[in-house]
């Protein structure tokens, strides 16, 4: 049976080393929608037999992102570093709009708001699209799970 999708995710919490109520909710919310529906092949595990599920654990060691992939019963497959230079200033833009649409939510009327979200959007979009390239021939992965994970990378790179 192929089952080529993440079953669970983990974030390395040692990584995280701050975030306030907003955070924490992008981070609940992206993991939610990750687990609901995503598309996943680790390419080298797949083609050693592992048909999926997979489960996922995200870190920052030495300012590279660690994928850790396992099989359903936990058992190590392999392990992705992605170097996270060319995500800097998508990290840093992202992080700079969200903190704007968050105090926009909060006083900005609905057109200043999806004025911003827009910019926010577009921003994730983009860095998903860079994800799904750095991972082009280590995983098989659509755009909205990419989305979700660059989502989850921000939330590790979070320094309050």
């Amino acid at each position: 049976m192929l089952d080529q999708r993440i079953s669970h995710i983990e974030l390395d919490e040692a990584t995280i080393l701050w975030r306030n109520a907003d955070i924490e909710q992008e981070r609940r919310i992206a993991i939610f929608d990750l687990i609901e529906e995503n598309t996943f092949k680790p390419l080298r595990a797949y083609g050693a037999g592992h048909h999926g599920p997979y489960r996922l654990r995200l870190s920052v060691r030495d300012g590279r992102l660690s994928m850790e992939i396992s099989d359903e019963g936990g058992q190590a497959l392999e392990t992705l570093i992605l170097g996270m230079a060319r995500f800097r200033r998508s990290i840093r833009s992202y992080f700079a709009i969200c903190e704007s649409y968050y105090q926009a939510v909060r006083k900005a009327s609905p057109q200043e708001i999806e004025t911003i979200d827009m910019a926010r959007r577009g921003i994730h979009n983009e860095a998903a699209e860079m994800l799904i390239e750095r991972l082009e021939g280590k995983v098989e992965t659509d755009f909205a799970t990419a989305r979700r994970l660059f989502t989850l990378i921000c939330v590790l790179h979070i320094r309050g």
